[in-house]
């Protein structure tokens, strides 16, 4: 057989055949999210299994089926677990079986959402027409999908850094006295931190402002802060307000943060990753009042709203300002069209830092609409309602400690006296409930983060008579009569 008679591209010879694979696949990973319940949550993967992934890369094809078998037999046992009901440890939804089906929609049409003329963009700018009228943003607000809230701070400093300094930044850069500074509460994420950097700022161009007792950035430091940088001469060009800090699930005082950067002409953007999406909720929507007056949001979909990773979002009140910091338009490879395929009046590429962009827009497109926002939010009040349940279920027991407030679906509380990040690696190894830690008041506490839908009352049950087990055993103490 000649080179040219010989098949090179990389469709199946036997189309039916990859059909009943492909049916064989799928009901597997349907039959393992029905049989979650069934199965530990977190498992140590098993050391031949983590050898067979050190090996050298492979030359020969190899069937479908057998690299499928090893998928089932050494990934899909040993994830993360966090579409495990007990999965409480970080901020991450549970997934979803629609979000599942349409990550596989998306995958067979391997649409590059970057630009051009083609119906997934259309798909992407619905998404985002959504969530600027859910936000009360403008009718004519800009918005894109990312890989998460990390990524869209980073463009949200971006943007704030070009409107203080002006598009000529992007031409000459971050140099010389720079007189700009951003306020941020104590208990910001990290991700803030390094957008400064990433921008060429620098850390120490971000105010990292005290806490109240409900661990809301301090209204009156904040405004104390601004006065004594303007004092010094420098500029307060962007407050960032946290809608769910990732600590104790903190919303900050929004409208006040609004009201200082309007008075001081600084950018506001909110962080909430965590908690934005609480506005489906009518018990949480309240406590986020004044995030319809932000320059900038960040949130994950891939939280809340329990779509599959990832699912990152930024929405942006001023579609000019958020198009002149990322577009460039003297690229001859990316020259608009009147007309073709390389027509289209909206290309994300000009709005983010992807050119290469996969079509996240399609799940949460698919599971807005599956769904409903209604029934979304239903989910997202029910996370909160068992947060409070657990939080009095905590300060019931004596042997307990709560703290930190409870603002939305964050617990945060410690067994007395005992080793309390033990007590975590003891629940994570047994694989019904995972929580994590964090550190609060130079203390080590549980952090319970119930963000998966398919947690329930039993799950919270579980976590505190685990927690209270593995603390008496550590302590070498029992329950005291009438105790639970």
């Amino acid at each position: 057989m000649s080179q040219a008679d010989r098949k090179t591209d990389l469709d199946p010879a036997d189309w039916d055949e990859l059909r009943a694979q492909g049916h064989r696949m799928l009901d597997d990973m349907i039959d393992n999210l029905a049989g979650l319940r069934e199965r530990p949550l977190w498992q140590a993967p098993q050391a031949e299994a983590r050898a067979r992934y050190r090996v050298e890369p492979p030359r020969a094809p190899q069937p479908l089926a057998e690299v499928h078998a090893q998928f089932m037999a050494d990934i899909a046992p040993f994830g993360s677990g966090n579409r495990h009901p007990g999965f409480m440890g970080w901020v991450q939804g549970g997934g979803t079986a629609v979000g599942m089906l349409a990550e596989m929609l998306a995958g067979g049409l391997d649409a590059n959402l970057g630009g051009r003329d083609h119906m997934p963009i259309e798909v992407e700018r619905q998404v985002v027409a959504w969530m600027a009228k859910l936000f009360g943003f403008p009718d004519d607000a800009s918005g894109l999908f990312m890989t998460g809230t990390s990524l869209a701070n980073l463009c949200a400093v971006l943007i704030a850094r070009d409107r203080a300094l002006g598009a000529d930044v992007r031409h000459t850069g971050v140099h010389g006295d720079v007189r700009l500074v951003a306020y941020a509460s104590k208990g910001v994420h990290a991700c803030i931190l390094r957008a400064m950097d990433m921008t060429g700022l620098g850390w120490d161009r971000l105010r990292l402002i005290e806490t109240d007792a409900q661990h809301r950035i301090s209204l009156p430091a904040l405004e104390a802060a601004i006065a004594a940088d303007r004092a010094a001469g420098l500029k307060p060009f962007l407050i960032v307000g946290t809608a769910g800090s990732v600590d104790v699930g903190a919303v900050d005082d929004l409208s006040g943060l609004a009201d200082i950067a309007g008075r001081e002409g600084a950018a506001f953007h909110v962080d909430g990753a965590l908690g934005a999406l609480g506005v489906l909720s009518p018990q949480v929507a309240p406590r986020l009042k004044g995030i319809e007056r932000a320059d900038s949001l960040a949130l994950d979909f891939h939280k809340l709203a329990q779509v599959p990773y990832d699912a990152g979002f930024l929405l942006v009140r001023d579609a000019a300002a958020h198009k002149r910091t990322f577009t460039y338009s003297e690229a001859a490879y990316l020259r608009h069209a009147e007309r073709g395929l390389a027509g289209g009046a909206w290309w994300p590429c000009d709005y983010g830092p992807d050119l290469s962009r996969g079509f996240r827009a399609l799940k949460v497109w698919m599971s807005l609409k599956t769904y409903g926002l209604d029934a979304l939010g239903a989910v997202i009040g029910r996370t909160c309602e068992l947060a409070q349940a657990l939080a009095a279920r905590i300060e019931a027991e004596p042997e307990l400690e709560l703290m930190a407030p409870v603002a939305l679906d964050i617990v945060c509380f410690a067994y007395r006296g005992a080793d309390n990040a033990a007590i975590v690696a003891d629940l994570h190894e047994a694989g019904r409930v995972a929580p994590s830690t964090t550190t609060l008041g130079g203390r080590t506490a549980i952090r319970a983060a119930i963000v998966n839908h398919r947690t329930g009352p039993a799950d919270i049950e579980a976590l505190v008579d685990g927690v209270l087990a593995l603390g008496r055993a550590q302590l070498g103490t029992s329950a005291k009569a009438g105790d639970r």
